[in-house]
């Protein structure tokens, strides 16, 4: 039976839990903080980097990983027996990540045979495709297969979102920093979703009760799934958002994971969404 590793980015967020689990290798992206640099979840914890933002009056940057990080992935699996490694990287959209694992693909060929996969998608839409190809590599399904199911089910994840606080995206420089506009919009809830590969606005709620709500009928409207993930950035509403998910017709229990730095960077302390891999067996369409 072929061994095949499976390796993809920390903007997956991936519970340490399911990585021990499936042996899925993971490669940092870097945190910086002015002048201080960290590794995504090695160097810098989830609750430091929100301690950290808490104190910071400018974002933190991200960067993607060196092709030197994956090929040190590549080299690992290599030296524990593995017969190939299949990549799920982060949105080539959103970053260089999936470059990166490319180059390293290439510089690795003649140690490893590796198949880089564009997930199209962050954080958990991007960890259960990870978390499904390292299942499937388990039965002992072959390299090409595994290539195969990654890029079909692509098309069938989905991540919704609630913004908390609009603060990150001030600091960003993402939305005006006009205070008679934000006397406007604090108790607005904006919306995202996953298009195309990017992040974008999927429409505003009143309250956080609401956008909730929308939340779970946005994630009900998939099912049946196969998968369900509850990501969210120190959030009040975990409790809330997981009773109005729990009769969902999923053929796998409810994962809950915290979303780590590269993801929260961006969206801000607070924020919580939904992912999903919908219940389709591409081979039979």
């Amino acid at each position: 039976m072929s061994k095949i590793r499976v390796v993809c980015d920390s903007a997956s967020d991936v519970p340490q839990s399911e990585l021990d689990r499936l042996e899925i290798a993971m490669v940092s992206l870097s945190i910086r903080f002015g002048d201080e640099e960290f590794l995504d979840r090695v160097t810098l914890s989830t609750e430091e980097f929100w301690r950290r933002c808490a104190q910071s009056r400018t974002l933190p940057e991200t960067a993607a990983p060196s092709p030197g990080a994956f090929r040190a992935a590549y080299e690992t699996a290599a030296a524990e027996g593995c017969d190939g490694v299949v990549v799920i990287t982060l949105s080539s959209a959103l970053s260089g990540t999936y470059q990166s694992a490319l180059v390293a693909a290439e510089a690795a060929a003649d140690l490893i045979d590796v198949r880089v996969v564009d997930s199209l998608a962050v954080s958990m839409a991007q960890g259960l495709l990870a978390i499904e190809i390292a299942e499937q590599a388990a039965t002992g399904a072959s390299l090409d297969e595994l290539e195969r199911r990654a890029l079909a089910l692509r098309a069938h994840v989905g991540v919704v979102g609630m913004l908390d606080t609009l603060d990150h995206l001030i600091k960003g420089g993402r939305i005006g920093g006009a205070k008679a506009l934000l006397g406007q919009v604090l108790s607005i809830k904006p919306l995202l979703e996953l298009r195309d590969g990017v992040v974008a606005e999927a429409g505003r709620q009143r309250t956080a009760s609401r956008a909730i709500a929308s939340l779970a009928a946005t994630a009900r409207a998939h099912a049946p799934l196969r998968r369900l993930a509850l990501i969210h950035a120190q959030s009040h509403q975990v409790a809330a958002l997981s009773a109005l998910v729990a009769s969902l017709d999923t053929e796998f229990p409810l994962l809950v994971a915290d979303m780590g730095p590269t993801v929260g960077t961006h969206g801000g302390p607070g924020l919580i969404g939904l992912t999903w891999l919908e219940a389709r067996d591409e081979e039979h369409h």
